[in-house]
């Protein structure tokens, strides 16, 4: 048995049909050679530098890790603007929700958060992770009934294999409720081609693997969750505004630097509550300076 892979000439409606069954689903050439070669070159040299992880049986104490990604590499808005990875995580969280507003019974559709994103890198004699669901920041309830919180994409920078770590998931994982615990012999190592990417729900059990080979296996993870929910990467102190002014606006509003449609985000300018895209947008100077003086 093994994870279901798709090719890239798959339609949403396809995708989102194997996640909702299986938890996930791999997408076979998720970006182009031009884009992984950007990335590589990009985030390779910084990955180089950067130390493992402290002692920890999460983090991992024989992996790299690497955030504040879209201060890193222009190459992250293709991963995040994907068709595929847009339209299936926009079919799953953002149903309507319905709200009164006095006599008004107002629809309210919630918008997509990027949650976090970050390059990770498995060297030789890591063990693998406990297995768990990434939702567990939210402390979110199972089953979901079909309510996500977030969608997670892996992509793979390096080919994924079972002997260099290629991600566990446990299929269908996503319908068990809090009480059930995952077993390591229920998980299935994550095959794929550098460029094919993992998509799967963030209730769905996985974990990263053990590797077992003579090479460091190298990812890069991003998490699209629901705008109600607030973002596990802080992007409004990892990233300078005038960075985030210089993507386009759909990369600004996916980075939370926006109102969404439930008006969460807002900020006061002159005393109206306005949507801070208007100051991004506009290259005026965030964030706004205060009445007090520092010190």
């Amino acid at each position: 048995m093994a994870v279901v892979a798709v090719p890239n000439t798959s339609s949403v409606d396809e995708i989102v049909q194997i996640m909702m069954r299986d938890g996930g689903v791999i997408i076979e050439n998720f970006i182009s050679d031009d884009v992984l070669n950007i990335l590589r070159s990009d985030l390779g040299p910084i990955l180089d530098d950067t130390p493992h992880a402290a002692e920890d049986t999460f983090l991992g104490t024989k992996t790299r890790r690497l955030s504040r990604l879209f201060s890193r590499s222009r190459a992250i808005a293709d991963v995040a603007t994907n068709p595929l990875y847009l339209g299936a995580a926009r079919a799953i969280l953002c149903h309507p929700v319905h709200v009164w507003l006095g006599t008004d019974r107002t629809e309210i559709i919630p918008d997509l958060r990027i949650g976090m994103a970050q390059a990770i890198q498995i060297w030789p004699g890591q063990t693998a992770q406990p297995l768990h669901r990434d939702d567990n920041v939210f402390l979110w309830r199972h089953p979901t009934h079909g309510r996500e919180a977030r969608v997670q994409l892996m992509l793979a920078i390096t080919d994924f294999t079972q002997a260099n770590g290629g991600t566990l998931v446990v299929p269908g994982s996503h319908l068990w409720d809090d009480e059930r615990m995952p077993e390591k012999d229920e998980a299935l190592p994550t095959t794929m081609k550098a460029g094919s990417a993992l998509i799967f729900l963030g209730s769905t059990y996985h974990a990263g693997g053990t590797n077992l080979s003579d090479a460091p296996r190298t990812g890069l993870t991003m998490a699209l969750d629901a705008a109600h929910l607030r973002q596990e990467e802080n992007m409004y102190l990892t990233l300078a505004p005038d960075v985030v002014a210089s993507y386009p606006e759909e990369i600004q509003r996916l980075l939370g630097w926006s109102v969404g449609r439930n008006f969460m985000g807002w900020i006061e300018v002159d005393g109206q509550l306005i949507d801070p895209i208007e100051l991004v947008s506009n290259g005026r100077a965030l964030p706004l300076a205060g009445d007090l003086e520092a010190g």
